[in-house]
């Protein structure tokens, strides 16, 4: 227990380095890379001492998890009451609840469209790196996870398109305010939307009544902002302890078995980050400002692997860096945490299928077989919601619908970790996206703030 203990000092040390640099005033950004940094250090640094595996490091991490898991609980406890009150407010400060439809249908749009763009681009990468499934090994990990995906396929059949669309509806709100399923933040969504309309009738009708309703969601968005605010300037500290333990605990060996299948997905998550930036350039938005405003929420999103954990900061993000409009923020980064994914839904389940291909028979290149499977991601993006999924859900989804082998979807559990990391990050990057091209378009945007150079979290602490 000596050598843990040790490395948990270290960690607490580390912890302390971090504290310094929040007191001594350094930027959000500047912390938050801090922290990666010496995540990968002091992961990197346990693997060379102890080797993979070791139990000293399942020991270690098994503490500095606390840290890590615990702020992503953190995020996700704020994010239905951000969302509530973000959007009750803004429908009620717009004073227009048809622009509802419009920021909805605009942000859905925009997503599944970078979906299936995203598709292509998996399609043409798997293409170029030669990727097959025929010269995986299968080892008794993958043969069991193959097993495990087998199963849960019954699952996800039983439910239908329909089944789906009705999900979305919040027929217990108090339900889906804690979780409870799957579709839970888009039913949120939704019923936010009707408080909020509700609210604007109310103000028409009972004009005393509508100003108190007012003030009370102008004081609750305060008290959930400044909560908001706590929980972000503790991103620092989140990130160091996800890094350590994604570093730490990865088998290096299984990575260079399947390092072409790696190299293809991050070239892949890559080109669809450039199509992000190439989209916010069409609406006037700087690409390289842009990019270094939303860098530090897709390094978070790259160290926890958690889409909807990265909400409260991909909001805040979007109104106090990007200027976009709040209620769009709200929309475009909850609906792009359940649907149209671009790295989970889009690129992935693409890279999959055409590696399996070439074992069923199928040319991967054959101009139907591309189309078809691109239409089918699209449509399974959007219904990923409906099935509580990410990566594997949508892959479970598309192989079947090609009548593809899904058990041969297990034969990357060794790499999932480290490939998912990109592919949050990616999805992240296409729910901003969204957001941005969707504030621009129906001008809603603060190009002021845009301009603006400043920290997320040092200057809203003083305010």
């Amino acid at each position: 227990m000596m050598y843990p203990i040790l490395n948990l000092i270290i960690f607490a040390f580390l912890i302390g380095l971090l504290f310094k640099l929040q007191r001594s005033e350094n930027t959000l950004s500047k912390r938050v890379f801090t922290s990666l940094a010496l995540g990968v250090i002091f992961g990197g640094t346990l693997q060379f001492i102890y080797g993979g595996g070791s139990d000293v490091i399942a020991t270690t991490l098994e503490y500095v998890n606390i840290v890590g898991a615990g702020y992503v609980s953190l995020l996700k406890m704020i994010i239905m009451p951000l969302i509530m009150v973000s959007i009750i407010g803004a429908i009620i400060k717009v004073k227009d609840s048809g622009s509802l439809g419009k920021i909805s249908g605009l942000s859905i749009g925009i997503l599944l469209a970078t979906t299936a763009a995203s598709a292509l681009i998996g399609i043409l990468v798997s293409n170029l790196f030669g990727l097959s499934a025929e010269g995986i090994v299968q080892g008794a990990r993958e043969i069991a996870r193959g097993e495990v995906l087998t199963n849960r396929l019954s699952t996800i059949e039983s439910v239908s398109f329909a089944d789906m669309v009705i999900s979305f509806f919040p027929g217990n709100p108090f339900a889906d305010l804690a979780g409870s399923r799957a579709t839970s933040t888009i039913a949120v969504v939704i019923f936010s939307a009707f408080i909020g309309v509700a609210g604007l009738t109310l103000m028409k009708t009972e004009p005393e009544l509508g100003k108190s309703f007012e003030k009370f969601i102008n004081v609750a968005q305060e008290i959930v902002k400044t909560l908001v605010r706590m929980v972000l300037n503790l991103t620092p500290y989140g990130v160091l302890a996800l890094m350590t333990k994604v570093v730490a605990g990865s088998n290096y060996d299984d990575i260079l078995s399947l390092i072409n299948f790696v190299a293809a997905s991050y070239v892949g998550l890559g080109l669809i980050l450039v199509m992000h930036l190439i989209l916010v350039t069409f609406v006037g938005v700087s690409p390289i400002r842009y990019l270094k405003k939303i860098l530090p929420v897709l390094t978070f999103a790259f160290t926890s692997r958690s889409s909807a954990g990265t909400i409260p900061l991909n909001v805040e993000t979007q109104v106090k860096q990007l200027g976009n409009g709040e209620g769009v923020a709200n929309f475009s980064a909850s609906f792009g945490a359940t649907m149209g994914q671009n790295g989970c839904a889009g690129l992935y389940p693409a890279m999959l299928a055409v590696m399996i291909a070439p074992t069923v028979g199928i040319n991967p290149l054959d101009p139907s077989f591309m189309a078809t499977l691109i239409a089918i991601v699209t449509i399974s993006s959007f219904g990923i919601a409906g099935v509580g999924g990410g990566a594997t859900f949508a892959a479970l989804i598309v192989l079947s619908a090609l009548d593809m082998p899904v058990a041969l979807a297990g034969l990357l559990i060794s790499i999932e970790p480290l490939i998912d990391m990109g592919r949050t990050a990616v999805n992240v990057s296409g729910a901003m996206t969204a957001g941005t091209i969707t504030s621009r378009v129906l001008g809603q945007a603060d190009n002021e703030i845009f301009e603006q150079d400043r920290d997320l979290t040092a200057q809203d602490a003083k305010a």
